[in-house]
């Protein structure tokens, strides 16, 4: 690694910064990505990152992990039963987390390190519920994060394709990013079984709700399931599809 990595606490949230190669060789801003579950879409690939950012074929980036402290409360928009026997209720707590993100930590971030600030240059992301969340706040805060990246994002949960379906979203300036594996969902018995159904609805809805194919991208992937190195495997192919090289620094 040839970037910065630094753990801190901020508000009692554990989060995990990295700063670009050339963060310390001039005076440039980064675009920004928040990540959830502590940021692991970038720390396990991060050689496979820097190799694509010298290599010209990906921009530089300031990246921000949050760890969660109760993932299925912080990345649920609002309460639900488990879909589970023994696993516990979905707590809801999804609105309060974003504005924490929006309100607290950014302006904190965009203090403290050269970011370039403006939403086509703040990007959220993350996979399962982390992309589900992700595709929350693109509805709660346009004026924030203009580019999202929602990998194998849980849009079989309750109720959330209805609220898609009933709310208006900004799509000017903004920039989506799905994706999902054939075979996610298909050895569950229940609403997850339709995982792939809802992504595949999930992105219909943008389109009819104003967002044309480039600026709303949406992938299958064949024989591909839901897990940790096949969230990784595509994520750097988000991050080229969200911020173009050609796009002005």
């Amino acid at each position: 690694m040839t970037g910065t990595l630094i753990l801190s606490t901020f508000m009692s949230s554990e989060i995990c910064i990295y700063l670009p190669p050339s963060y310390d060789m001039h005076q440039k801003h980064f675009p920004v990505v928040y990540l959830h579950d502590g940021g692991y879409l970038f720390r396990d690939c991060l050689s496979e990152l820097e190799e694509m950012m010298f290599a010209k074929e990906l921009r530089e980036f300031i990246f921000v992990g949050i760890k969660p402290d109760n993932r299925n409360d912080e990345y649920s928009p609002w309460f639900a039963k488990a879909v589970t026997a023994g696993f516990s209720d979905f707590g809801g707590r999804g609105s309060q987390y974003l504005a924490f993100l929006a309100n607290e930590l950014k302006p904190y971030i965009d203090e403290k390190y050269r970011t370039m600030k403006k939403p086509e240059n703040t990007a959220i992301a993350g996979a399962s519920f982390g992309g589900l969340i992700s595709m929350y706040a693109a509805y709660l805060y346009p004026g924030i994060f203009g580019r999202i990246a929602s990998i194998s994002g849980s849009f079989w949960y309750t109720g959330f394709i209805d609220f898609m379906r009933s709310s208006d979203v900004v799509h000017l300036g903004r920039r989506i990013y799905m994706d999902v594996g054939s075979l996610e969902g298909k050895r569950k018995n229940n609403e997850q079984r339709s995982m792939v159904a809802k992504n595949q609805e999930a992105y219909e809805i943008l389109l009819d709700k104003g967002f044309l194919k480039e600026q709303c991208q949406f992938l299958t992937h064949e024989g591909e399931d839901h897990g940790h190195s096949f969230f990784l495997k595509r994520f750097p192919t988000a991050l080229q599809w969200l911020f173009p090289m050609k796009m002005t620094r």
